[in-house]
């Protein structure tokens, strides 16, 4: 490879890192326009900017940079250099305006609003997310952790004094299945075909579950089904 390749691969391999890394400067680009929505529509500056970085890498996406769509909206677009099934928009102020107009026009996220204020950057993600905003559990406190990395609660503008509502991240736990054990007491004249036949099962089932190798049966013995 000469000197002059290796150069110009270098060159380009600093700008993509330096592509990727960009968060402060989109932070800088994009939060007069957060701003700007929190004062209309009373919705964080903080939990839009923290969406949109984590929704678009900070700009760095495809559907960012190719259809302008910075929070992941889905819908139709015109866009001949990407096959997507993300919508278009003009610019990235566009985008911004519509994902608020998400969250004031449609069920459910337009009860967050009588929820929680501008400065409740958590109960917002949190409520996003349960409105179904995202499939991923751990969304918001993916946004949650950008919010605090990045200081975006200083562009909420929160008063003074202002005590943080405190919340404790949701738990999600798998749900166990547990089966309770069905026991059936053995009549006289019972056998396992009979039992099978009244419990909706099988003899093979019946004798596995019970570890019984005979079919004999004795009167008041329980059995499992």
């Amino acid at each position: 490879m000469t000197k002059k390749i290796f150069t110009f691969c270098l060159f380009l391999l600093t700008g993509i890192i330096a592509k990727a890394q960009n968060t402060e400067d989109y932070i800088a680009a994009h939060v007069a326009c957060a701003q700007g929505l929190m004062h209309d529509h009373k919705i964080p500056a903080s939990v839009i900017l923290a969406v949109a970085i984590h929704e678009s890498a900070a700009g760095n996406s495809k559907i960012a940079q190719h259809l302008n769509n910075h929070f992941g909206v889905k819908g139709p677009n015109n866009n001949a250099e990407i096959r997507s099934s993300y919508r278009d928009y003009l610019n990235a102020d566009e985008s911004y305006s519509h994902f608020v107009e998400i969250m004031e026009t449609r069920e459910p996220f337009n009860n967050l609003f009588g929820k929680y204020d501008q400065y409740d950057y958590k109960g917002w993600t949190y409520g996003i997310r349960r409105c179904g905003y995202a499939h991923s559990r751990s969304w918001a406190s993916q946004v949650i952790g950008l919010i605090k990395k990045y200081e975006l609660y200083q562009y909420d503008e929160r008063p003074e004094g202002y005590v943080e509502p405190v919340y404790a991240a949701p738990v999600h736990r798998r749900a166990k299945n547990k089966r309770k054990t069905k026991l059936y007491t053995v009549k006289s004249g019972d056998n396992l075909s009979i039992i099978a036949k009244k419990k909706g099962t099988t003899v093979k089932s019946l004798m596995q579950k019970n570890g019984i190798r005979k079919a004999n049966l004795k009167p008041g013995q329980r059995i499992k089904f």
